[in-house]
């Protein structure tokens, strides 16, 4: 059997709305990826289909490969336009 572990994923402007929820609890096993709390965000009802946004560990911008580990602080950060 897999170990596993639960990472809390904070959610900030639209997605926070489509979500209707501020944070959101991830299941992840132990080796996980910020690709694989992607996948499983995109699992959720209010945000299934495309989205467009990065995920933050440790209020860091990491890649896809990018390890998360127990414990982490994990953020999804929509885009953000300007003039």
């Amino acid at each position: 059997m897999t170990e596993r572990f639960v990472v809390p994923v904070r959610l900030f402007g639209r997605h926070r709305e489509l979500a209707g929820a501020a944070e959101l609890s991830v299941e992840l096993a132990v080796g996980g990826t910020v690709g694989d709390v992607k996948q499983a965000l995109a699992a959720h009802p209010g945000l299934s289909g495309p989205q467009s946004f990065a995920i933050a560990v440790n209020r860091r911008y990491e890649p896809d490969e990018s390890p998360v580990t127990e414990g982490d602080e994990v953020a999804v950060i929509p885009p953000v336009a300007g003039g």
